[in-house]
């Protein structure tokens, strides 16, 4: 029987050295090492995109004053790209659906390099007073949050058209986990390089630098949206539904409907949870530096969260299961953080459910969105991704209004950290428990009626059969 090994675009046989590359195990697929390529294109864009998007939240009051803006004016240059995600995710969707992975990436890069190019503008004492600072940079932030809507959704059509099967939720996990990546390395760079100098046009240009490289790389380097010849069974039929018609089908979807919603939820606690969680330890007693300590847990751990559960479902197939008991898990690490966060003097206990909620909670987010193309194949990988991705968008705006107006105010705070002003006096007793409660409830949710079959999966099964019984094919093809 003959084995197909990849040694770039031609196939070669048995006396091929398996240690050269992956083994394609669906036999008459091709796989191709250029993916690697592609796959490190797209993590350093992630990568880029994810620190710009965060540079100035960790040193808000140093922009403010370097900038003679406002604290929400700083703000908004992160708000910005949660505000640009909902409306224009639906446009990017249909591009990288209907257009290709190709122009997709290329155009999010130029519009990445473009915007991270304003900013640095931005800070030029030649241009016109009008122009400077806010304004200009304010475009450029905008820029690379319409690039953020290009970026964020290719992992899952990535692997989808050039992975193989066990390979896809690996590529999966590693180019979107490059994303809180992006957003741990502003955290701890963003304050070394600005420091107490105001050396904000140091930052940008260096935050320039990577999406520069990453511009030419893709621009370069990417030279076609599919391989000659498709990795799976399932690529060769990507997008055989037209993008509306996707849409309906996937609104008409109940396990998809459901993952649509709980998944959402999710992602809309964990984004509240990396927002507000400064203000909830600092009226605790917590120092700033704590809390972001407890930040990069959060992310650093799950990321490694990720990369275990990734390599595990490529392996293993258990979709389902690994994202029913991933969320039940890190709901328990939530109602526990809920409780111990409003304790002093609890820093261990703290930073260890910090750590156990980004571990169990981040390793989901791919997980899930592999989940999502198979419970709604054959509909486009962009699209069931792009939707899970929006209604997390959605939710988090809704659940960030609602935690705030339940803030109420502290009559005496005499631990807190908080700094001056009217965030000193705030309790969020009652908003972490309902940020715990709402995960809780998605989780129950979830485990209790989603059900559905791989139909990704199956489908390549059945071609894979359908294959090794026509004539003269059989010697030619391995099923998996």
């Amino acid at each position: 029987m003959e084995i197909n090994w990849d040694l770039g675009p031609e196939e070669v046989g048995n006396n091929a050295d398996p240690s050269q590359e992956t083994k394609n195990l669906l036999g008459g697929f091709k796989v191709y090492k250029r993916r690697w390529f592609i796959l490190s294109v797209v993590c350093m864009l992630n990568c880029s995109n994810a620190v710009i998007w965060l540079s100035f939240a960790p040193v808000a009051n140093l922009t403010a004053r370097y900038l003679g803006a406002s604290l929400d004016q700083v703000n908004w240059l992160s708000l910005v790209y949660m505000v640009v995600a909902v409306p224009f995710c639906f446009v990017t969707t249909w591009m990288l659906d209907t257009l290709g992975l190709r122009i997709s990436l290329i155009l999010g890069s130029w519009l990445n390099m473009v915007g991270s190019g304003l900013r640095f503008l931005s800070i030029l004492s030649s241009l016109p007073q009008s122009v400077r600072y806010f304004p200009l940079l304010m475009g450029g932030q905008t820029l690379c949050a319409l690039a953020q809507t290009l970026i964020i959704f290719s992992p899952t059509k990535l692997a989808a058209l050039w992975f193989p099967q066990h390979q896809r939720a690996t590529a999966n996990t590693i180019a979107s986990m490059s994303n809180p990546i992006g957003l741990l390395l502003a955290n701890i760079f963003s304050p070394i390089i600005v420091g107490q100098d105001m050396n904000i046009p140091l930052m940008l240009g260096i935050y320039a630098i990577p999406a520069v490289v990453a511009c030419i790389l893709a621009t370069l380097g990417i030279r076609e949206s599919v391989p000659p010849s498709p990795p799976s069974a399932s690529a060769e039929s990507s997008n055989s539904e037209p993008f509306l018609q996707g849409i309906k089908l996937l609104l008409m979807n109940r396990a998809y409907m459901i993952l649509l919603l709980c998944m959402g939820s999710g992602i809309a606690v964990f984004t509240c949870f990396s927002t507000v969680l400064d203000q909830i330890l600092c009226v605790k007693g917590y120092s700033d530096e704590f809390a972001g300590i407890c930040g990069a847990l959060f992310i650093l751990f799950g990321v490694v969260g990720a990369a275990f559960l990734g390599f595990y479902v490529d392996r293993s197939k258990k979709f389902i299961e690994a994202t029913k008991i991933g969320m039940s898990l890190c709901a328990l690490a939530c109602i526990g953080f809920a409780v111990v966060s409003q304790l002093r003097d609890q820093k261990a206990a703290v930073a260890v459910l910090c750590s156990l909620f980004g571990f169990f909670g981040f390793s989901l987010y791919p997980v899930a969105m592999e989940l999502s193309v198979e419970s709604s194949y054959p509909v486009g990988e962009a699209s069931s991704s792009g939707l899970l991705f929006i209604s997390g968008q959605i939710q988090s705006i809704v659940y960030m209004v609602i935690l705030q107006m339940l803030t109420k105010p502290i009559a005496d705070s005499p631990f807190s950290t908080c700094g001056t002003g009217e965030s000193q006096g705030l309790s969020w007793r009652v908003p972490v428990l309902v940020m715990a409660g709402l995960w809780s409830v998605g989780t129950c949710c979830f485990v209790l009626f989603f059900h559905t079959e791989y139909r990704r999966l199956r489908a390549e099964a059945d071609a894979i059969i359908t294959t090794e019984t026509e004539p003269g094919r059989s010697q030619s093809t391995r099923e998996a």
